[in-house]
Order: C-alpha cells, then sequence, then structure tokens
C-alpha cells in the first residue's frame, strides 16, 4: 500500500512539474488589446487622444514609425484614480513587436517619468522601431501609477521582413559599439539552463523520498520531525552555501570585467511644458444628457453662446478615443481608425452658423454602435454615472477649437 502511495504521489508531481514547464514555454500570439474591458468612466475622464496621427501602416523590419498627437488632461479627474503626478508616456503593443526608440512630450524627451497638471494639452511623439513581422494593433497609452495603464486609442500596423534581419546597435559609454539584440546572449541562455539544472536537481532530492500523500499522514500523525534526517539538513544546507558562493563568484567577476555602469534611472521629470491653446470663445452649458439603451445613442440638450467674432458649427463629439462627426461640417482626412470613427455619428438639431454674440440651444445625438462594441455604455451601471469629451466646433474660416464638457448621464429603456 506504501509502494502504491508513493508511485502516484511522485506520478502527481512530475505531471505537476511538467505542466508548469509547458506553461513556461507555451506563449499564444496576442492579436489586440484588451481596452474594452477598461472602465468606461476610466477612459471618458481621465485622458483625452486627439489630433493622432500613425505615420505608417505598412512597416519593414528595422524601418522606423512615429505616434504623434496631442492629449487633454481632463481637469475632472475621477476620485477613485490617483492624479497623474507620476506618469508614463507608453505605447501598447502585445509584446515587444517594436522597440521603442524615443519618446517626446512638450518637444523633451522623456525616458523615465513625468509629471502632468490636470486641465492641461500637450503634444507628444513617440519613436518605434519594427522588429517582428505581424499584422499588431498599436495603441497610445499613459502609464499613471496607482491608476494602472490608461489605453488609448488603437490602429493596425503591419510590419513586413523577417525577425533574424532586427538588429539594434548602440554605442556604448566606452565607445563600443555593441547589437543589444544579440549582444550577450549564449551568455544568458546558460545561466537560464544552469539555474533551471540546480531548481531541478533540488527538486529531484526531495522527489525521491516520500511525497504529498505520505508526509501528510506522518505530520497529522505527529511525526513531522523525523520527516527531516540529519543528511536531509546537509543537502539543504550544501545547495544554500552553493547559491550564495556562485551568485557572490560571478558578480566579483562581472564587476572586474565591466568596472563603468550606470544604473538605471528612475527619476521623475517636472515642468513638462503644455500647448497654450487660445481660450475657446464658445461656451457650452450642458443642460441635461442621457444614454438610450435600445438605439445606442448619447442625447445632450446643449446651450451654446457664441463670445467670438465669427460665426461657429458644432463639427465633433469626442470621448474614450471615439470620434463622432458631422460629416457636414468636418471631414476626417487623417486615416483614423475605422472603428473608431462615426462619420455621420453626430447629429445637432440646428447645426447652422451660430454668429458673434448669439445663444442657442440645441439638441446633440452622438449615435453608433460603438457605444456597445467598446463597452462605453457601460458607462450607465457606473456609481458615478457621468460622462465627459471634448466638443470641437469650425469657424467660417476653417479653424477649430475645443471646449471640455463634464455632466451625469442618465440611461433611458425606451
Amino acid at each position: 500500500m506504501k509502494l502504491i502511495k508513493d508511485k502516484v504521489a511522485k506520478l502527481s508531481f512530475v505531471a505537476l512539474l511538467v505542466t508548469i514547464t509547458a506553461a513556461m514555454f507555451y506563449a499564444p500570439t496576442a492579436s489586440a488589446h484588451g481596452e474594452k474591458s477598461q472602465a468606461a468612466f476610466m477612459r471618458m475622464r481621465t485622458i483625452h487622444w486627439f489630433d493622432l496621427n500613425w505615420s505608417k501602416e505598412i512597416v519593414p523590419v528595422n524601418d522606423t514609425m512615429t505616434i504623434s498627437g496631442k492629449f487633454f488632461v481632463f481637469s475632472g479627474w475621477p476620485e477613485t484614480v490617483d492624479k497623474p503626478e507620476i506618469s508614463f508616456l507608453n505605447i501598447g503593443i502585445p509584446g515587444p513587436v517594436f522597440i521603442r526608440a524615443g519618446s517626446w512630450i512638450g518637444g523633451q524627451l522623456v525616458p523615465r517619468s513625468v509629471s502632468l497638471e490636470l486641465g492641461e494639452t500637450y503634444d507628444f511623439k513617440v519613436l518605434l522601431k519594427a522588429r517582428r513581422p505581424g499584422d499588431w494593433h498599436v495603441h497610445t497609452m499613459l502609464n499613471v501609477k496607482g491608476g494602472g495603464p490608461i489605453i488609448g486609442p488603437g490602429k493596425w500596423v503591419t510590419v513586413t521582413g523577417s525577425m533574424k534581419d532586427f538588429v539594434n546597435p548602440i554605442t556604448t559609454l566606452t565607445g563600443e559599439t555593441i547589437d543589444l539584440e544579440h549582444y550577450n546572449l549564449d551568455n544568458t541562455y546558460f545561466w537560464h539552463a544552469f539555474w533551471y539544472a540546480f531548481g531541478l536537481a533540488w527538486l529531484a532530492y526531495w522527489a525521491r523520498k516520500p511525497m504529498f500523500i505520505p508526509r501528510y499522514i506522518a505530520v497529522e500523525a505527529g511525526k513531522g520531525d523525523s520527516l527531516i534526517t540529519p543528511t536531509d539538513k546537509k543537502v539543504s544546507l550544501g545547495f544554500a552555501v552553493a547559491a550564495i558562493g556562485i551568485v557572490a563568484f560571478t558578480m566579483g567577476t562581472t564587476n572586474e570585467k565591466y568596472p563603468v555602469t550606470v544604473p538605471l534611472q528612475a527619476g521623475l521629470l517636472r515642468g513638462i511644458k503644455s500647448i497654450d491653446l487660445p481660450a475657446p470663445t464658445v461656451a457650452v452649458k450642458v443642460e441635461d444628457a442621457t444614454y438610450r439603451v435600445p438605439g445606442r445613442a448619447m442625447q445632450m440638450t446643449l446651450t451654446i453662446t457664441n463670445n467670438g467674432d465669427k460665426s461657429v458649427r458644432l463639427g465633433e463629439f469626442n470621448t474614450a478615443g471615439v470620434r463622432f462627426l458631422a460629416s457636414a461640417v468636418h471631414v476626417d482626412e487623417t486615416g483614423y481608425p475605422d472603428d473608431l470613427l462615426a462619420e455621420d455619428g453626430l447629429t445637432v438639431s440646428d447645426n447652422s452658423p451660430l454668429a458673434p454674440g448669439q445663444s442657442r440651444t440645441v439638441q446633440v445625438t452622438a449615435s453608433d454602435a460603438a457605444w456597445e462594441v467598446y463597452r462605453l455604455a457601460d458607462l450607465i451601471y457606473d456609481p458615478d454615472s457621468r460622462f465627459a469629451g471634448l466638443l470641437f466646433f469650425t469657424d467660417e474660416s476653417g479653424d477649430r477649437q475645443l471646449v471640455t464638457i463634464d455632466a451625469p448621464l442618465i440611461p433611458t429603456f425606451i
């Protein structure tokens, strides 16, 4: 009976070890991201991305592309999300299919975290170098300490060529040119294999003894002390001494071979320059806002006042990266992702030119399947059911101005 229990326990251990090992080497390809699962209020009331441009849709391996545009740090930032006082401009991609060759905010290089101010608008640019062939969903993204990744709009980009041709040369502080893609790779493989074998040897030593069930029975019987023999203690001590000794020896030889090193930089960049946008001459008051569940449409009653010297018309409503356009006023020619662009999704009860000094109350409807596809309608189930977004008005000269709105959103089911 004891022999059977031992064999069952050992087989169970081996099966578990094989499963864990297989999981380590199996990495399924990710085709897109889970931005749809991010809370709607996070996407609506934190970072508003606009004027985005993906410089290329097809990029050969080793070639570069840029993602540029602007983002507005919403002044009505949710209380449940930490403020963007420590943030990092990032790109959301499924693994290292690109490398980030450089990133800038307000014209300043930002290789590390930055501090952003609520209510400010910033321009940005990220330079990417293609590494792995395939079709990849490339997003803008801002990581906020305590708030997590805030994902922006994404667009499909195709990388062509072969990954074996990818190179990433840099020049070190000592003047040596190395290729980071292949540098010291054999040494990396060796130490991974060595410590993997070291761990397997440790597991193998204990696996030769009675395993889970017999040991459990012994502990329940009050004989737990008898499970660890003097030899076991010596072997454990030997493994510990060997591990510490190997680490200490290799650390010493590495420091001797590479005496000039620079630690990873983890400082915070402050004083990032924002865009000095002209003060809007259009004032907007949200009288009420509802989301009609059956029609997948948000309806707003807006009182618009033109305090400028040119007539204006409402051309776009942008929220959570989804753009609702009034095609009679504004047509997008930037190649914005189709699934995030409702070209005729914005209707206004009276969108005739609003003359200077005039005020008008209008019914505005933003309708498209994107409300459900991107799960923005989930906002109505939030304890703080508020929406936010950007309104873009176009004057008679073709110039745009941006106005932010923020108000409660009430659902209707009829």
